[in-house]
């Protein structure tokens, strides 16, 4: 099976279960030019970086003043929430499908891992639609101490669950893959050279030692971070909700890895015992900290929220157009929103929304913002100040808001219902970090 792609020469190798065989099915996808006027584009967008230049922007509001005047806050709220919650679908991540579906989900391994310290557990995760299903491995770390579930962060990876830990148990994806020589990625296909290569990202000797869990999916399985018609993924198993000329309102794949994630809730509330399935804080870094907001604005089981380093279309302001922009994000990634988002490419000041009123939707529950020094592409400032904002709704609701007065030197970490840390360094995910995550999520943990 075929698929032209016109951004980029990729090869895609999928996997589809029917009712009548299961079968694992081979497709190759090979393009051999990039678009011009893409290429021109690319080449032309020079990032601002410097805070004198940010345009002066006027924010919609969180609420009106007739809500800030009522004396039923938390009753007006819900149909504000509602509202936004439809406006951020409409036009920027795209609505989610209704058609039915169902999720199973089946332990396929088990073991002890990390020293003996943390229980290892893969499952498959079958997201099933008519004669069509989806697979997908989730990997689940838990303390082997543990006599009862417990609390556990639920995150995307972005190479394969064999990377996140170098435990030889650990299934490789056979999922297509970005190519990536360094761990191991040749022809789209993981390999044993990836073992363990993103395990500074996924501390789990750190977080099974602090009492809880984490459990990882790779994003792959569930849609191929490229830009192929909405075709593969969970697009697939709904091809009536594809994004098209016609309807510019479905999802994107960030909206697709979002939901994923939701399938991944069902599948532990059903089946994995070791997690208490009421206290799964969603977390993402980068276009996956865009995704672990969008997860908790649209699915509020989960019970806290963290985003680390997710700028532009995550926690970052949409009108201070500081590192990356709206235009931009839409030309590198024209699969990641819906359609009807690129209509504010150089155009932020239209957007009906910007994402102080995102980070807004999580609340009362705890939400953590996470920037890093030197990663200006992300717009540390922006982000800080959409948790700043978002912490109005917070004490309306009775709550507190973040603690912070100003932007925050490096190193600096405010942790309490709305979080936020500024880390030193760049564009990444570490042990500071997570140091800092587990503190925050002992909030859910009583």
């Amino acid at each position: 099976m075929f698929r032209k792609n016109n951004s980029a020469c990729l090869l895609l190798r999928f996997r589809i279960t029917t009712a009548t065989a299961a079968a694992s099915i081979l497709g190759m996808l090979v393009v051999c030019a990039i678009c011009t006027n893409h290429a021109q584009a690319q080449q032309s967008f020079v990032a601002n970086e410097d805070e004198s230049k940010v345009p002066k922007y006027e924010l919609p509001p969180l609420f009106d003043g007739q809500l800030a005047e009522s004396g039923d806050f938390a009753g007006g709220w819900s149909l504000r929430r509602k509202q936004l919650l439809e406006l951020f679908a409409e036009q920027m991540y795209g609505t989610q499908p209704t058609g039915e579906f169902k999720v199973t989900c089946k332990k396929f391994e088990e073991g002890p891992s990390v020293g003996g310290k943390a229980r290892r557990q893969q499952w498959r995760v079958t997201i099933s639609r008519g004669a069509n299903s989806l697979q997908v491995a989730l990997l689940v770390f838990t303390p082997a101490s543990a006599t009862e579930p417990v609390p556990t962060f639920l995150g995307l990876n972005f190479n394969g669950n064999h990377t996140v830990a170098a435990d030889p148990e650990i299934e490789i994806t056979s999922a297509w893959c970005r190519d990536n020589a360094s761990i191991g990625v040749v022809d789209h296909r993981a390999s044993e050279q990836g073992r363990g290569t993103s395990q500074g990202r996924w501390p789990v000797e750190l977080i099974v030692d602090a009492g809880f869990g984490v459990a990882t999916a790779y994003y792959g399985e569930l849609d191929p971070d490229f830009d192929d018609g909405f075709e593969n993924g969970v697009h697939a198993l709904f091809p009536e909700h594809r994004t098209s000329a016609e309807l510019q309102n479905s999802w994107g794949s960030i909206a697709g890895w979002a939901w994923g994630l939701s399938r991944l809730l069902d599948g532990m509330e059903q089946d994995v015992n070791v997690v208490d399935a009421h206290r799964v804080v969603v977390i993402g870094h980068s276009r996956l900290g865009k995704t672990s907001l969008w997860a908790g604005a649209t699915d509020t089981r989960f019970a806290a929220v963290i985003s680390n380093d997710s700028g532009c279309g995550g926690a970052a302001l949409s009108r201070r157009a500081f590192g990356e922009t709206v235009g931009r994000i839409n030309t590198s990634f024209p699969h990641w929103f819906c359609g009807n988002f690129k209509r504010y490419n150089l155009n932020e000041g239209e957007l009906p929304i910007d994402q102080h009123q995102l980070i807004s939707l999580m609340a009362p529950r705890p939400v953590y913002v996470a920037s890093a020094s030197e990663d200006l592409w992300a717009d540390p400032r922006g982000e800080f100040l959409s948790a700043k904002i978002a912490s109005t709704v917070y004490q309306r609701l009775g709550s507190s808001g973040l603690q912070l007065a100003e932007f925050p030197a490096p190193q600096t970490a405010s942790v309490g219902v709305v979080s936020y840390h500024l880390r030193e360094g760049k564009h990444d995910i570490n042990a500071w970090d997570w140091q800092n995550y587990l503190k925050f999520a002992h909030q859910i943990v009583n």
